[in-house]
């Protein structure tokens, strides 16, 4: 079984052509059991952290509805992380009365601190971290490519509401991932994903830490239909190492972990 916790629907005003029907392509193609969504279109700022024009903003509740929709049409195979909008909005009334009333899809609320510019321990943020306790969610973040996404913040967020789950997508895009990776093992709560982390870091962390730690996450499809392959260029994705050479170095009892049973754990989901 796989199950990829860090899928995406959404954000053509930043750039990306990721629909629903490709996620169900992909999952098909590649043997993905359950994926959990979120929506690129509630993104706020775009790729240099400008606020997006007025007329590409949408609500958080809106792309909400549009993920809730999809997972619906898909059930047994999407699960939806809540994308919101802590620069412009804060919860609200209908976004809540959205999340309990899909609570049995809703897995996650995501943050994407360089799309919003905002930490995930800043005032306007902390709000949401209140509403994944309430409804006992996990909280997923970005992390990487400014001060805001660093993963220090997820640690200290992690230490704040101790009895939900926090995971570092991408261990600090961009970076060597050694600052994520320290801070797994200061907090029981904090988690990290394999999204474009090479297999050497989840090793590292597994040998660290033990086989709880890490789950698998891909970005897909945001390089395409064929995410887990290779990109546009046709390079050859480190998605491949995940697939078909990890178990070999880690064990069976670890991969598992690693590619499922750690996501149903953290997001309370069972395919």
């Amino acid at each position: 079984m796989i199950i990829d916790t860090h899928v995406h629907i959404g954000g053509d005003a930043v750039g990306f052509n990721m629909s629903e029907a490709m996620v169900i392509e992909m999952m098909d193609k590649y043997n993905i059991d359950y994926a959990i969504v979120s929506n690129g279109d509630a993104g706020e700022m775009d790729h240099h952290q400008r606020l997006l024009p007025e007329k590409y903003q949408i609500s958080q509740e809106a792309a909400l509805k549009r993920t809730i929709r999809f997972a619906r049409e898909n059930e047994g195979r999407i699960g939806v992380a809540v994308w919101v909008k802590p620069y412009l909005q804060q919860p609200t009334e209908e976004l809540k009365k959205l999340i309990s009333e899909n609570r049995d899809i809703v897995c996650a609320i995501k943050l994407h601190p360089f799309h919003s510019n905002i930490s995930p321990v800043d005032e306007r943020a902390l709000p949401y971290l209140e509403l994944a306790e309430e409804y006992s969610l996990a909280v997923v973040s970005h992390t990487g490519g400014c001060e805001a996404a660093s993963p220090v913040h997820m640690y200290e967020a992690s230490k704040l509401f101790k009895k939900i789950p926090f995971v570092m997508v991408h261990m600090g895009l961009g970076t060597d991932n050694k600052e994520a990776l320290n801070l797994l093992g200061k907090s029981d709560n904090l988690y990290g994903d394999t999204t474009w982390v090479k297999t050497d870091i989840t090793i590292e962390a597994i040998k660290r830490y033990g086989t709880g730690k890490m789950i698998f996450g891909s970005d897909a499809p945001i390089d395409g239909v064929d995410t887990y392959l290779c990109n546009p260029k046709g390079e050859r994705s480190i998605y491949q190492d995940y697939f078909y050479l990890l178990e070999d170095k880690i064990g069976t009892k670890a991969y598992e972990a690693l590619m499922y049973k750690n996501a149903m754990k953290i997001f309370d989901i069972n395919p």
